[in-house]
């Protein structure tokens, strides 16, 4: 599996549920289309832990997007450059709601 963990912040004025809801609908579209593979939770920082040593990101929130391999993954970034009309609308819906994005990705070592 390929996966890529996405750090961001909400804009001002932005509820976690409007977020969520956004993320909820482009997961569905980019599954329905064989593109992603998953979708975790989304999950909010915990600063307040020993556990969390990152002193260079101060984002709040986190997910992870799971794909079948890298191709897959790759395959989902050529159709969000193509600005097909459906799916650069689910894609805007969320993405235009955070802010501070960071993208993390990783292959699982076999």
């Amino acid at each position: 599996m390929f996966h890529m963990l996405t750090c961001f912040n909400l804009k001002p004025g932005v509820e976690i549920e409007g977020f969520r809801d956004a993320f909820v609908g482009f997961v569905d579209h980019m599954r329905s289309i064989d593109l992603v593979e998953s979708a975790g939770a989304i999950g909010k920082r915990q600063r307040d832990t020993i556990m969390d040593t990152d002193d260079e990101r101060d984002h709040e929130y986190f997910v992870v997007m799971s794909f079948l391999d890298r191709a897959q993954s790759d395959a989902a970034i050529d159709l969000m450059l193509k600005h097909e009309q459906l799916s650069e609308s689910a894609h805007k819906g969320m993405y235009s709601r955070a802010e501070d994005m960071v993208f993390i990705c990783w292959q699982d070592v076999e």
